[in-house]
C-alpha cells in the first residue's frame, strides 16, 4: 500500500525555513507488492518525502531513533525534501533489543535496494540521483549509520574511545543537543548519557567533521509537533525537552540542508554562515567546532 501527503512551499529566504518545493510523503509497505507485478518491493517499509517538481536529486537515507516510527520525523524530513533532495525514512523495526546488528544490515539491503527500486516509487518527473547519497540517523539511527559506515557490527560496540579513530573517507555532521543528557525524572536515564552520545561520536571522527550544539534543546525535539500513540506520548515525558519543537526542528533541518548543499553540491556558503555566526539561527548554539 502507498498512502500519499502533499504540502506546499512558503516562500524561503533561509535554509530554516521551508524550501521552495512542494514535498510529497510516500508510505510503501512491502507486503503490498509481494507476487505482483510491481517492481521488486523495499525490504522494510519505507516512508519517502520526494519533491513534486520534476528534476535530478539527491537522496538521504535517514534512520530513526530507538522505538520510534519513522513518521514521527514526517516534518523533519519535508523540512529537508523541500530544498531538493529525496529522503528515504525506512522502519527499521519495532521492537528490538541493545544490538544493532540487524539495524545495519537492514540498512545494507536497503541502500542495495535503491538503484533498482526507488525510481519505480517515485514522482514519473523526479529522477532519484544515487551518485549523490548521504546517511544519516537519529539516535540509535545515528549509531547504526556510524556502523555502516564504518563497515563493523555492534559487538563489540561501535564506539571505541579512541579520538579519531573513524576514518571514514567522507564528510560527518554531528548535531548534539543541550538537553540531551539532562534526566527529565529519577526514575529513568537521560536519553542521551554523557559516554555513548554527540560528544562521543564527534570526537572519534577524523576529518572533515562538522559538530554543533543546540543549547537549551532536548534529544527528541526535532520530532514533529504532535507524536501519537504510546510511544509518541513517551518522548514527552521520558526525555528532558526545551520549550518547544519547532526552532529544534527548523534548526536540524536547516544544518542537514546546508551540510548536503556542501558536501553534495559544492555549496559551503550556509554552512559557513552557520559557522561564523553570520545567519541568525532558530536555536542558541552551545557548541561549534569545524575540524575541517
Amino acid at each position: 500500500m502507498m498512502i500519499t501527503y502533499s504540502s506546499s512551499p512558503t516562500t524561503s529566504t533561509t535554509i530554516f525555513d521551508i524550501g521552495n518545493y512542494s514535498t510529497k510523503l510516500l508510505n510503501i509497505e512491502p507486503q503490498s507488492y509481494i507476487n505482483s507485478s510491481f517492481p521488486p518491493p523495499p525490504p522494510k517499509p519505507l516512508l519517502i518525502s520526494t519533491p513534486l517538481q520534476g528534476g535530478n536529486f539527491p537522496v538521504i537515507l535517514f534512520l530513526h531513533g530507538y522505538l520510534l516510527y519513522n513518521y514521527f520525523y514526517s516534518q523533519l524530513i519535508q523540512h529537508i525534501s523541500s530544498h531538493g533532495f529525496i529522503v528515504v525514512a525506512p522502519q527499521l523495526y519495532l521492537v528490538e533489543g541493545p544490538d544493532t546488528t540487524k539495524e545495519i544490515k537492514s540498512t545494507a539491503e536497503i541502500t542495495n535496494w535503491l538503484p533498482e527500486g526507488l525510481h519505480h516509487y517515485l514522482p514519473s518527473q523526479v529522477e532519484p540521483n544515487l551518485k549523490k547519497l548521504a546517511l544519516a540517523g537519529h539516535s540509535r539511527g545515528g549509531k547504526a549509520a556510524f556502523g555502516l559506515a564504518l563497515g563493523i557490527q555492534t559487538t563489540p560496540p561501535v564506539l571505541t574511545y579512541i579520538p579519531q579513530s573513524y576514518n571514514l573517507d567522507m564528510d560527518v555532521l554531528v548535531i548534539g543537543s543541550g538537553l540531551g543528557e539532562v534526566k527529565r525524572n529519577p526514575l529513568f536515564p537521560a536519553c542521551a548519557l554523557n559516554g555513548i552520545n554527540h560528544r562521543d561520536f564527534y570526537n572519534e571522527c577524523c576529518r572533515p567533521v562538522r559538530y554543533v550544539v543546540a543549547k537549551d534543546y532536548g534529544h527528541v525535539d526535532m520530532l514533529d509537533d504532535e507524536t501519537k500513540g504510546v510511544r509518541g506520548k513517551a518522548t514527552y515525558c521520558l526525555c528532558k525537552n526545551g520549550k518547544s519543537r519547532e526552532p529544534m526542528r527548523r534548526f536540524v533541518g536547516g544544518i542537514v540542508v546546508a551540510f548536503l548543499e556542501d558536501y553534495l553540491k559544492g555549496n559551503s556558503s550556509d554552512l559557513m554562515a552557520i559557522k561564523d555566526g553570520y545567519v541568525t539561527l532558530p536555536v542558541e548554539l552551545q557548541d561549534v567546532d569545524f575540524r575541517v
